[in-house]
């Protein structure tokens, strides 16, 4: 009797569990995954990356939750790559490895006073208030009037609208209770949201911008003059059904917004952050105005101001890091591949080695890209195996783990975690859940006396 062939898949987010369903549909069940990831939660940035309030997407999760069910596919939890186990381990105990971690940090600006306090990453903010444990413990000071959010994609109109939003909007929502705790007490007033670029080149979607405007304790507003398109944006927006969805959303708010709303959101486009100013901590924000320079790209104008802003946060595009061990592009921020197939140093295929996901072709696309990206990976995975199947692994993951004295949570202990959040919800008469973002918390919730 043949053993089955064993796979490993590195993340738990989309791109991970939709690689392990496709291992499973492809090889009509004849593949048994691993799912292994470092926290003790699945669904990666479906639980820490979509806004609390966009329950909708949330929704994805109850779909994923089908894979993590199926009985060749098993959930570790707990157990990180680099620490628990290496590159080699995992190949010792599978016959091939997917990495689908993700891209798990913000890029950075790359000017001065960037490193200020209150000079903060989008993606820790997002992982505070989406109940990551790694954030659960980070203090964002909202004891100011002004914030700037650098960016207009999708990430920095969620961040906007956590922010211009009341405790009481939101309280409704998974929301840690330490967040809302913090998020009543906000000073906050004035929002400003910055682009580079003009309103033509904005990535954030028709339903997110629209949405802002929609907000009943939060007026919105954007210059006219900064909606005004060059013959290129024109034509941009000629073919683009989004870009003319955007720009129709735009105009409505050249109109002085209510002056009965306790919080304001200024949208401020074709203007560059060139210094983040303050001392000892961040107080401002100098901006150059832009303009496009005919080609597809932006330069300065040499007209400068200066901004007042207590909190910065950069949301200006998320990159993948390095995986220990596996090759990685340092420029492009992937793991170099061939529709999956990860490449040495010489551009030839590593044997048994393969990546899905932002790791494999950068931060693009929606939730639902994943699929068809994993779809091509493990098409690739598994018509290498069938072409030359590796000697069977030298040792199990069971034996390489017990060696170790290393503790996995299974799918089955993170479902008390789950019931744990449903229950602290009910007791707190805040929805549907509410999280648990403390390791030794949701340690304990996962295995409970």
């Amino acid at each position: 009797m043949v053993d089955p062939v064993r796979v490993a898949v590195i993340g738990s987010g989309p791109a991970g569990l939709y690689s392990a369903e496709a291992l499973v549909k492809q090889s009509g069940g004849t593949v048994r995954v691993d799912v292994i990831d470092r926290l003790p939660t699945p669904y990666g940035l479906v639980r820490y990356g979509v806004a609390p309030d966009h329950t909708s997407i949330k929704s994805i999760a109850r779909y994923l939750q089908r894979v993590l069910e199926d009985n060749a596919v098993r959930f570790l939890g707990c157990l990180e790559l680099g620490t628990d186990v290496t590159r080699e381990d995992l190949l010792s105990c599978y016959d091939a490895v997917v990495y689908a971690t993700g891209a798990m940090v913000d890029r950075r600006l790359g000017v001065p006073g960037e490193d200020l306090p209150g000079s903060v990453a989008a993606t820790d903010f997002v992982n505070w208030y989406c109940g990551h444990p790694d954030a659960a413990d980070h203090a964002f000071d909202l004891d100011v009037e002004d914030v700037a959010v650098i960016g207009v994609g999708n990430v920095a109109v969620d961040v906007v609208r956590i922010l211009a939003k009341s405790a009481d909007e939101l309280r409704s929502t998974d929301v840690p209770e330490q967040v809302l705790d913090v998020l009543a007490a906000s000073r906050v007033r004035r929002v400003h949201l910055i682009g580079r670029r003009g309103p033509a080149q904005a990535k954030f979607t028709t339903k997110e911008a629209r949405e802002l405007g929609e907000l009943p304790g939060a007026g919105i507003r954007v210059d006219p003059a900064d909606l005004a398109l060059d013959p290129a944006d024109t034509a941009h927006a000629e073919r683009d059904r989004k870009v003319r969805g955007n720009l129709a959303v735009l105009a409505g708010w050249t109109g002085e917004p209510p002056a009965d709303r306790p919080r304001r959101i200024d949208v401020r486009f074709w203007r560059a952050p060139v210094e983040i100013l303050g001392d000892g901590r961040v107080e401002a924000l100098r901006l150059e105005r832009t303009r496009p320079d005919g080609a597809g790209r932006v330069v300065g104008t040499g007209e400068f101001e200066t901004l007042p802003a207590g909190l910065v946060l950069r949301s200006v595009g998320y990159q993948s890091v390095p995986l220990p061990g596996v090759p990685f592009d340092e420029r492009a921020s992937i793991v170099p591949n061939d529709a999956g197939r990860v490449l040495g140093p010489d551009g030839t295929p590593v044997p048994r080695e393969y990546v899905a996901g932002w790791v494999k072709r950068g931060p693009t696309g929606v939730v639902g890209t994943n699929k068809s990206d994993a779809a091509e990976t493990v098409a690739r995975l598994l018509a290498d195996l069938e072409k030359e199947r590796p000697a069977a692994p030298v040792r199990t993951v069971e034996d390489l783990l017990a060696e170790r004295g290393l503790a996995t949570v299974a799918y089955r202990d993170w479902l008390n975690l789950d019931a744990a959040e449903q229950e602290l919800a009910r007791s707190l008469g805040r929805g549907e859940r509410v999280k648990l973002a403390r390791w030794d918390a949701m340690r304990a919730a996962c295995a409970p006396s």
